[in-house]
């Protein structure tokens, strides 16, 4: 077997340093497959004990938490009680540096700002990773990344949500399946009311400003974005972007590290397939989570959302109709034990169970290193865009040639 990065099964084990057997017995669930059990352990050390305490690798059965660290005592501790793992680090680098022959892989659920540089230190030191969305903040950054993954071997996952969601792996399969034909717009969004300003508890802690104040809302585009390039594997080639500012206690540009003024954005974008993608993520409006709608030219779909649209569909001879997606995540799909509805749209699971099987089964994981710059990247050059007063720019491609 030879992994879509060019590495030799050999490479692969030798990078992964797990006694992974040759029988390879689990399943890509993102294609629809039964999921089946492998004698296989991979042993996993988790980063960032906010958001990265609340997941399911040690649900998998072939995955062992082994290492837990943050910055923060309180966030360790998190991550002791959800793991059960009294493997303890106060640092990312302490636990690299003195824990390494202790784990195969590493979940990154650090600060955005350090997501690239974490996850090449990461793999610099022979791990695996999986990270939360998104890739990295800059071009720079994920070319940086790309370089060090073909150049290790090692296999990079991204942790985005959207792409997992029911509705988005429905939607999937009917456009594979030749139902949609040719999907000529799609609309994708992202709400988070109030985040980045002033008073929001994700914004500001002890006193201090996080790294979500006055954060640009197009440098976090992946949960939009999972919705289009989740679907039909399309790439945004051409953007432009407009931004307003809508609410007082959002910073001032002077204020955050980002010079952003910005708490909303817009764009709309053209793909390497000739369509139109419409891509928002917004601070400050009503509305929260995520949506999409895909509008082929044999049927169109509509995602449920905060507004109260239904999940509909409608098909080539007109007429609304229910559009039943059935809840994936309580079929064979997963493994037993993790048969549940986890968080964000029963996707958690999800991802969780495709990082472990694909290295358990020395593959690519479906939010592969492509994938994941190809959900990030246009939203660096829309915020780009945005700054430029909505100038169309074009957005670099990473895939191989």
């Amino acid at each position: 077997m030879v992994p879509q990065n060019g590495c030799t099964r050999r490479g692969f084990l030798q990078a992964t340093g797990a006694a992974v057997p040759a029988t390879m017995l689990g399943t890509q669930v993102a294609g629809g497959a039964i999921w089946a059990p492998s004698r296989a352990k991979i042993r996993l050390a988790v980063a960032g004990g906010g958001f990265g305490a609340g997941h399911h690798w040690h649900e998998h059965p072939s995955c062992e938490i082994t290492a837990v660290t943050d910055l923060v005592e309180e966030r360790r501790q998190a991550l002791v009680t959800a793991y059960r793992c009294p493997n303890v680090f106060p640092s990312l680098e302490e636990m690299l540096d003195k824990a390494a022959d202790q784990f195969d892989a590493v979940a990154v659920f650090t600060d955005a700002p350090n997501h690239a540089k974490h996850s090449i230190m990461c793999m610099e030191g022979g791990k695996h990773v999986v990270c939360a969305c998104p890739v990295g903040l800059t071009i720079e950054e994920l070319k940086s990344l790309l370089e060090v993954k073909q150049r290790t071997g090692l296999v990079y996952m991204m942790h985005e949500s959207s792409y997992y969601r029911q509705p988005c792996i429905a939607a999937r399969e009917a456009w594979k399946e030749g139902k949609l034909g040719r999907l000529c717009f799609s609309e994708v969004e992202y709400y988070h009311s109030g985040i980045g300003t002033r008073r929001n508890s994700l914004s500001r802690w002890q006193g201090l400003n996080s790294w979500r104040f006055g954060f640009p809302p197009m440098l976090y585009p992946t949960h939009s974005l999972g919705l289009l390039v989740g679907v039909t594997g399309e790439r945004i080639v051409q953007v432009s972007c407009v931004g307003q500012r809508v609410g007082n206690d959002f910073p001032e540009a002077s204020e955050n590290q980002y010079a952003n003024p910005f708490d909303n954005e817009i764009a709309l974008g053209i793909t390497n397939q000739g369509n139109i993608c419409r891509f928002a993520v917004c601070w400050n409006i009503a509305a929260d989570g995520e949506r999409g709608q895909w509008l082929g030219e044999k049927m169109s779909l509509w995602m449920d959302g905060s507004a109260g649209q239904p999940l509909a569909r409608r098909g080539p001879t007109g007429g609304w109709r229910p559009w039943e997606v059935p809840n994936f995540w309580a079929t064979d799909r997963l493994p037993e034990t993790m048969r549940h509805n986890s968080g964000h749209g029963g996707s958690s699971a999800f991802l969780c169970a495709e990082f472990i099987d694909a290295l358990v089964e020395q593959r690519e994981p479906a939010i592969d290193i492509y994938e994941s710059i190809a959900m990030t990247a246009p939203g660096i050059i829309a915020h780009q865009s945005a700054l430029a007063g909505g100038k169309q720019l074009t957005v670099p491609q990473f895939d191989p040639a």
